[in-house]
C-alpha cells in the first residue's frame, strides 16, 4: 500500500516515513514550492531515504492566501494553519494520481502554537476534505483514531504519541534511524523572518496587492520605497546576478561606471520619470566604491534605452542625508560575503 508523505526536509516528516516504512507502506513524498520557501531540503532528504518525491509549485495560492489567510497570522507574516490545511487538501488531491490511500504528515500534537495544537489540527482534518485519511504518526496514539487505523492498514499500537516542543523522544528515533544531519523544526519559510515580513507588509502597502514577480524581488537586496517606485540594490556580487535575472523588460537597471558598484533594479507603479531614475542612481552610489570620489558616473538601462549621469558628491551628500539619513560616508561596495549586511 502506498502512503503519501508530506515531506518538509525536517527530522519529524522523515520519521513519520520511517515509521510508516516499518510497516511495510511504500513512500511517496510529497513538497511543495513558493518564493516563500524552496523545496531543497525535501528534496535532500527524499534522496538520502531513497523515497520518490513529488514537487508542487504553489506560487499562486499561496499569494491569496498570505493575502487574507482564514485564520490569521502568526507572529509575523507567517500564515501557517491556512498554508497547511492547503498542503493537506492538494494532497488530498493527489492521492489517486500517485494511487496512494492516505496522507501522512510528520506534525507533533503541542509543538507549534498556531498551527499544531488539537484545534488546528482538526480543522485541517475537516477542511480539507480528508477526514479519516490524514494520518500523523508521531502523535497518532494521541489522537481520535483515524480511517486508516480503523481499515487496518497501519497497526496503532506501532505509532507514538509524541507531544509538546521537547525533542527528546524524535532524537532518540533519529539514532534509532541513524539519522545524522537533519534539519531543525523551525526556519525554511521566510514568512517566518521579521526583516522579510517587514518588507512583505511594505510592498503590500506600496503595490496595493501581491504580484508573483515582486515577491521573487523582495528576496534580495536593499529595498527603498518611494511613492510611485521601488528601488533594490544587490549587496554582493551573488545578488548582483540575479538581480539582473529577476528585473523585468519594463524595470530601470542602474550601475555604477566609474567604480565598482552594485546592481540596482527600479520598478514603477506606472511610466519611469527621470527625477526617479536620477534619485536612484544616487542610492547605487551610496553603496559602491564611487561614494569617496568627487563625482561618479552611472549608466541606467531599459528596455528601450540606455544613457549615462555624471553626478557629483555634493548632490548625492544631499539627497541621501535629507531622504533616508544615510551618509554617503558608508562602507563602500565591495565583493562581499553571503552575510555581509552593514
Amino acid at each position: 500500500m502506498r502512503v503519501l508523505l508530506l515531506l518538509s526536509g525536517g527530522l519529524d516528516s522523515v520519521l513519520a516515513g520511517c515509521i510508516l516504512q516499518d510497516q511495510g507502506l511504500e513512500i511517496v513524498g510529497l513538497t511543495f514550492e513558493s518564493p516563500f520557501f524552496g523545496a531543497e531540503r525535501a528534496v535532500s532528504e527524499a534522496r538520502r531515504m531513497n523515497w520518490p518525491l513529488v514537487v508542487v509549485d504553489i506560487t499562486e495560492e499561496e499569494i491569496q492566501i498570505v493575502e487574507k489567510p482564514k485564520y490569521g497570522y502568526g507572529r509575523h507574516m507567517n500564515p501557517c494553519l491556512d498554508c497547511h490545511l492547503q498542503m493537506v487538501r492538494l494532497a488530498g488531491q493527489l492521492l489517486p494520481r500517485y494511487q496512494a490511500a492516505f496522507v501522512a504528515t510528520g506534525e507533533v500534537l503541542g509543538e507549534r502554537p498556531l498551527s499544531q495544537n488539537r484545534q488546528a489540527l482538526q480543522i485541517v482534518e475537516r477542511e480539507s476534505g480528508l477526514e479519516g485519511y490524514v494520518l500523523r504518526p508521531l502523535s497518532a496514539q494521541l489522537l481520535p483514531e483515524t480511517e486508516v487505523e480503523k481499515k487496518g492498514w497501519v497497526k496503532r499500537e506501532a505509532l507514538l504519541d509524541i507531544q509538546g516542543r521537547s525533542r527528546k523522544r524524535q532524537m532518540e528515533l533519529a539514532e534509532k534511524y541513524q539519522l545524522e544531519g537533519y534539519a531543525t523544526p523551525s526556519g525554511g519559510c521566510l514568512l517566518t523572518d521579521p526583516g522579510y515580513s517587514a518588507r512583505l507588509r511594505k510592498l503590500r502597502s506600496w503595490r496595493g496587492r501581491l504580484k508573483k514577480e515582486d515577491i521573487w524581488l523582495l528576496r534580495y537586496g536593499r529595498h527603498f520605497f518611494g511613492s510611485d517606485y521601488w528601488v533594490v540594490i544587490g549587496r554582493d556580487e551573488g545578488e548582483n546576478r540575479i538581480l539582473r535575472q529577476l528585473a523585468l523588460p519594463e524595470d530601470i537597471k542602474i550601475t555604477t561606471v566609474s567604480k565598482k558598484g552594485p546592481q540596482t533594479v527600479v520598478r514603477f507603479k506606472k511610466k519611469e520619470t527621470p527625477v526617479k531614475i536620477r534619485e536612484a542612481a544616487l542610492l547605487t552610489i551610496r553603496y559602491s566604491q564611487a561614494r569617496r570620489e568627487e563625482k561618479a558616473i552611472v549608466k541606467w538601462s531599459s528596455r528601450a534605452k540606455e544613457e549615462k549621469l555624471e553626478l557629483a558628491k555634493a548632490e548625492w551628500s544631499k539627497y541621501l542625508t535629507e531622504n533616508y539619513n544615510l551618509r554617503s560616508t558608508s562602507i563602500a561596495y565591495r565583493e562581499l560575503t553571503e552575510d555581509y549586511n552593514p
